[in-house]
């Protein structure tokens, strides 16, 4: 073994035992990234990468998308859109037994469409929905577990921040990935309400029936998710059908929803500096780890490590479909130490190499087709996949971040309870991954039709 490739190896544990001491993870990735360099090549290289990469980093175009959906998603969170998509979901479903919690869902998908971040949608409907849990007397596992897992669905619905930074790091086309998350977004709904009709029908004492409204209301509350309806339509819809790129959509869609919030005056000078204010923080954490990950896959490049652990998997003779389930495997283990981004940039730059030599490199299946797809297809593939057992990290013990988010709205209620009722759902998305893997053209046919 080169001394290089033993720089790898320790720079690798050195950056688990910086993480596992909680240092920020971009901190850990660039003092890694930059000793490992250092080390290999001298200090010459690691000051110039200094002086030209994170211009070279934040100057990538695609990236500017990124502060703008985060945008959006603020300032929905401050105009009420979260209480009227939640009530048009209520009125639709609220009379069905569990039906509440249904609508919990639905509005968390909904609100997803316009946030983009699973914390922020746990975090803002949980505000909204648990009230309305408590007063039809829900069990506290189902209700503050319904918010908890109704909030992963933010990670992937389209826009996601986190489907942005993955098809950079693979170098992919986005509006392909949000056009390949919609089914199985989708299919995540249909999982999670058919999961409480299921949790219901065994225990009817968790999720009492709600009452129906009057046609009168049921209007106005279905009405009133128009604007949510609309903005979605010109973002997403304008994305699917070529009319705008990623970026120019997002801008029409903080534009849309400024006007929306000032127009009906939900909206304050103070609310929108806030707003600008959580976007900035949020984006200069982002952009500083992806300036880490940078300089940790440079060293990790410079080692090798990533090269000899691909030839390592490509000579194993395992499967493609084996290598898959333990890639995957392994992202869920990982998604209970660390948050979704964190976890994408530091991973997907080891398993993507392996992917692409045992899909049609020096290792193949015996007729040669390795996973029978082309490369681009495996990057849309393995990217949903891989974002939705990240997904499952958020609610898995023992961090499951949107388990802590909901336990903080729910302080009354154990944090055990809340990890109870989130493992029916925790089922449903892994019966989701085995679908998605057994039929990858539920992933594939909505890029190929729009393509």
């Amino acid at each position: 073994m080169s001394e290089a490739l033993l720089l790898g190896l320790g720079g690798l544990v050195a950056l688990i035992l910086l993480i596992g001491l909680r240092m920020p993870i971009a901190y850990a990735m660039i003092l890694v990234g930059g000793l490992g360099t250092m080390l290999i090549n001298g200090p010459a290289l690691v000051l110039n990468q200094l002086n030209t990469l994170a211009y070279g980093q934040f100057s990538i175009y695609d990236l500017s998308v990124v502060p703008m959906f985060v945008l959006m998603g603020a300032i929905a969170s401050r105009i009420g859109l979260s209480q009227a998509l939640f009530r048009a979901a209520n009125a639709w479903l609220g009379w069905l037994p569990g039906g509440t919690a249904m609508a919990a869902i639905a509005g968390c998908a909904g609100f997803g469409a316009v946030c983009g971040s699973s914390l922020a949608t746990a975090s803002t409907m949980g505000k909204v929905a648990l009230p309305e849990l408590r007063r039809y007397n829900y069990s506290p596992a189902l209700s503050t577990g319904t918010l908890a897992a109704g909030g992963v669905l933010g990670i992937l619905i389209p826009p996601s921040v986190v489907l942005i930074i993955y098809a950079i790091i693979v170098e992919t086309n986005i509006v392909t990935m949000f056009m390949a998350a919609f089914i199985p977004g989708m299919l995540a709904v249909i999982l999670f309400i058919a999961t409480i009709a299921i949790y219901v029908a065994i225990r009817p004492e968790a999720a009492p029936k709600g009452g129906k409204l009057s046609r009168t209301e049921f209007w106005e509350a279905t009405l009133g998710m128009t604007p949510v309806l609309v903005i979605f339509g010109m973002v997403i819809g304008g994305i699917y059908f070529g009319l705008f790129n990623p970026t120019p959509a997002a801008a029409v869609g903080v534009f849309l929803i400024l006007a929306l919030g000032l127009v009906r005056r939900r909206l304050s000078r103070d609310d929108l500096k806030t707003c600008l204010l959580e976007t900035a923080s949020t984006t200069g954490m982002i952009y500083l780890i992806l300036l880490g990950a940078e300089m940790l896959k440079i060293f990790m490049s410079r080692s090798g490590l990533p090269q000899e652990a691909a030839l390592w998997v490509a000579h194993s003779g395992m499967p493609p479909m084996t290598v898959m389930a333990v890639m995957l495997i392994a992202l869920i283990l990982l998604g209970c130490l660390m948050d979704s981004l964190s976890m994408i940039l530091l991973v997907i730059p080891f398993f993507w190499p392996a992917l692409v030599e045992v899909n049609g490199g020096i290792y193949q299946m015996a007729d040669g087709s390795g996973f029978g797809m082309s490369t681009e297809d495996l990057k849309v593939w393995f990217g949903i996949l891989s974002l939705i057992v990240v997904e499952l990290g958020l609610i898995t013990p023992p961090v499951g971040m949107n388990v802590f988010v909901i336990s903080a709205i729910a302080r009354d209620v154990p944090m055990i309870e809340t990890f109870k009722g989130v493992m029916p759902f925790f089922c449903a998305e892994v019966l989701r991954v085995l679908i998605l893997l057994s039929f990858p053209i539920l992933t594939l046919w909505l890029p190929a039709v729009l393509r």
